[in-house]
């Protein structure tokens, strides 16, 4: 490895020396090549951030605006990138087999029109790297039962069906594979996530204390944008699941589907835009979608608002929308129908990131004792 003082650029370089110097700084080798960074030097510059989601279809709003744009942003904050289409989770719920496989490519092909580099980022399809399943296995059995039988994962979703599967009662075990197989550092997670980080944390001291110093612990990283509500029904998150379908908007929605499903959300009877969530929830989550959309802060929205009422806002907030919208859909038709660079986009980032599970499952199947 070169020396710091011999990297180091000459007063005279000129541009095309320069600028094959910053390609060799931001060469894919080199950025992928940072692994976990000592403790006292987790910050952005330093450190791996790993990220999943389901492959549940084209993401709507809430996904985009609290997950997705902030994947986006820690491409330039952080120097090794990890996002999972962790479809291994998905089947913790009854599957269609040709859905899913639909639903891999949908995914795939939001998160590339949304801004998720392949040059930069690490994207791949988690039930092909298979040290996933292994690592899961292994933390399974440092896992106590009444550990999980609390989280939030399984309490909510076993009463929705009145029973619960294994894979869904360990899915918060996998979900600590998946961060800790790549020495992660840091993880972006929303707030209802944020006790099954605590647990890939524990699992992180538990194999640690038993087996020698081999995972970092992670960070969360919660973002900082607003939830975005359901258009009918502001007192719940906008969802997918939702079965109102004027309550959702999905981010290949077509700007009349857009213009009609922010003209019947759920205001008040006070025509005055005002910020108020919990006396006005309505409004206020018409005002903080239109204040992320437009990329302006609440006061700047409200200041734009002064003097329309709610009804003339909604038109607003509906150019905001489509404005930020219409390009990452555009691009979604066109993925959709090049099919072939969307598994060769999958394949590659899987090759990548088996070549940064192998070794460390590897030493993990050492300590343990397997080899």
């Amino acid at each position: 490895m070169r020396s710091r003082s011999k990297m180091a650029l000459p007063v005279q370089t000129n541009m095309k020396h320069l600028f094959r110097f910053i390609q060799k700084l931001t060469s894919p080798k080199r950025l992928f090549s940072a692994g976990a960074c000592p403790e006292n030097k987790l910050s952005p510059g330093c450190g791996r951030v790993f990220s999943g989601i389901q492959p549940t279809g084209v993401p709507h709003l809430g996904n985009y605006l609290g997950a997705l744009e902030n994947w986006v942003a820690l491409q330039d904050q952080y120097p090794s990138v990890l996002y999972s289409i962790v479809d291994m989770h998905s089947i913790t719920q009854p599957q269609d087999p040709n859905q899913l496989r639909s639903n891999i490519m949908d995914m795939a092909a939001s998160l590339l029109a949304c801004g998720i580099d392949p040059e930069r980022a690490v994207l791949f399809q988690q039930s092909q790297v298979s040290e996933h399943a292994e690592l899961s296995w292994i933390l399974g059995c440092l896992t106590s039962m009444p550990r999980l039988r609390h989280l939030p994962q399984w309490k909510m979703k076993s009463k929705q069906r009145n029973e619960g599967s294994v894979g869904l009662y360990t899915y918060p075990v996998l979900q600590a594979a998946d961060i800790l197989l790549y020495k992660s550092t840091h993880v972006p997670v929303g707030e209802d996530q944020v006790q099954h980080l605590e647990l890939a944390q524990d699992l992180a001291r538990i194999f640690n204390n038993r087996y020698g110093d081999l995972f970092p612990e992670p960070r969360a990283l919660l973002s900082s944008t607003r939830k975005v509500k359901s258009l009918r029904d502001p007192s719940a998150k906008m969802s997918k699941s939702d079965p109102q379908a004027m309550a959702t908007i999905t981010i290949t929605d077509s700007p009349d589907d857009i213009a009609l499903k922010i003209r019947r959300a759920v205001t008040d009877f006070t025509s005055e835009v005002t910020f108020d969530p919990e006396t006005r929830p309505g409004v206020s989550n018409l005002v903080t979608i239109h204040a992320a959309m437009a990329m302006i802060t609440v006061e700047e929205a409200l200041c734009q608002a002064r003097g329309l009422d709610t009804g003339a806002y909604k038109q607003l907030v509906t150019e905001a929308v489509i404005q930020r919208l219409n390009p990452i859909r555009e691009e979604i038709e066109r993925l959709r129908n090049d099919r072939d660079h969307l598994e060769k986009v999958l394949v590659q980032g899987t090759h990548r990131a088996r070549e940064l599970a192998a070794p460390v499952l590897r030493e993990v199947r050492q300590r343990v004792g397997f080899c």
